[in-house]
């Protein structure tokens, strides 16, 4: 056979397979990493659908779909820096952070929440004097800003009759927040559910937690996704958020409690932590997708502090950043379409779901 003729029997079997498809790449973003930088997290159902990669699952039959996950030590702010570069395509953020790239030009979607009244902790040395909010006037506090712990740490001081300048904050992340506190150089440090294994070891403890406070305190956070590989990929993006969406509703069941919580300790953090945290609170309290009035009223909060912290140029209008048109149609095809609760502004049940019904709270309380 002549070189022509081996050209040619090439250019035929290219003619008949057709050109290699192309792999897509779908990039999920986590604004955290776990202890000891562990590329895992905790207390939602997206570092669930991490843990038990039901992700790559959904994808598995898909040769040409390749997914990737990165967590950020930096939390929003480095997430928000990967989004402006192009590195991520969905990813969890907290309200605050997510705003502020929103307002200041990333090109994202709001498509459901994921989690809503996290409880923050305010955590000092055993022998600290600290003993309630108002005692942390004039002292050295850590706090992470420009997370979504600035403005709920806010919430939390004016409730108490204290404001921001009334105490001596120095920016840090959680990781070195730990190491301020257990080291003496800051008195105190509000932040989440990692500061509780600390207390059960006797190293700090806890003199206030938002748990059973004003109903609207606490942490919220949403799933995000590009309008680009949105409108490139309808198709996949629906199938990311029926996916999250179902296991949502999975480990919102009081007798998937605690095949969450041993899901969740791949994040390096023991088991007990998520028991305490979540001691008398239901899963499907916190994991609640739906984008209901409580949810828009935090962001529409967190967008008049961002303003007041400079943060944001010109106006923000936060309602028109959800879509919710993903989590619409997973809700219908999975029928859960009553299966949560919708809230009202200030937190209350203002049409109850099929979660919330009594014989299904057999374990927990509300």
């Amino acid at each position: 056979m002549t070189i022509k003729h081996i050209f040619a029997a090439l250019a035929l079997g290219l003619a008949i397979t057709g050109p290699a498809a192309a792999e897509t790449e779908i990039r999920f973003g986590f604004p955290g990493v776990g202890a000891d930088n562990k590329p895992y997290s905790h207390s939602t159902a997206i570092p669930y659908v991490r843990a038990r990669e039901l992700i790559e699952k959904e994808f598995a039959d898909d040769p040409d779909i390749k997914v990737t996950w990165t967590f950020y030590r930096g939390a929003g702010p480095a997430l928000n820096e990967a989004v402006a570069a192009g590195q991520l395509d969905f990813f969890l953020l907290g309200d605050l952070p997510a705003i502020v790239g929103r307002a200041n030009g990333l090109k994202h979607k709001f498509i459901l929440a994921t989690g809503r009244n996290d409880p923050i902790y305010l955590a000092v040395a055993p022998d600290s004097d600290i003993n309630s909010v108002e005692d942390v006037r004039g002292k050295k506090v850590a706090l992470f800003k420009g997370t979504n712990l600035q403005n709920a740490t806010d919430r939390i001081l004016a409730l108490h009759g204290l404001r921001e300048k009334d105490v001596r904050f120095i920016n840090l992340d959680a990781g070195s927040a730990v190491a301020a506190l257990t080291s003496g150089n800051v008195e105190a440090v509000f932040g989440g559910q990692e500061y509780i294994s600390l207390a059960q070891r006797g190293v700090v403890k806890i003199p206030y937690t938002t748990k059973g406070d004003d109903p609207t305190l606490g942490r919220n956070s949403s799933f995000l996704v590009t309008e680009a590989f949105a409108e490139a990929h309808p198709d996949l993006t629906q199938r990311v958020v029926n996916t999250i969406v179902k296991a949502a509703a999975f480990i919102s069941e009081d007798e998937n409690r605690e095949e969450a919580f041993d899901a969740w300790t791949l994040s390096g953090f023991p088991k007990e932590t998520f028991e305490a945290n979540f001691e008398g609170v239901r899963l499907s309290q916190i994991i609640n997708p739906l984008i209901d009035d409580y949810v828009v009223a935090r962001y529409n909060e967190q967008a008049r502090a961002a303003q007041e912290y400079g943060l944001l140029r010109g106006d923000a209008r936060v309602d028109s950043w959800f879509d919710r048109q993903y989590l619409d149609r997973a809700l219908a095809e999975l029928d859960l379409e009553d299966f949560w609760s919708w809230h009202d502004a200030n937190g209350q049940i203002v049409k109850a779901g099929e979660i919330d019904a009594p014989e299904r709270q057999s374990t927990v309380t509300q």
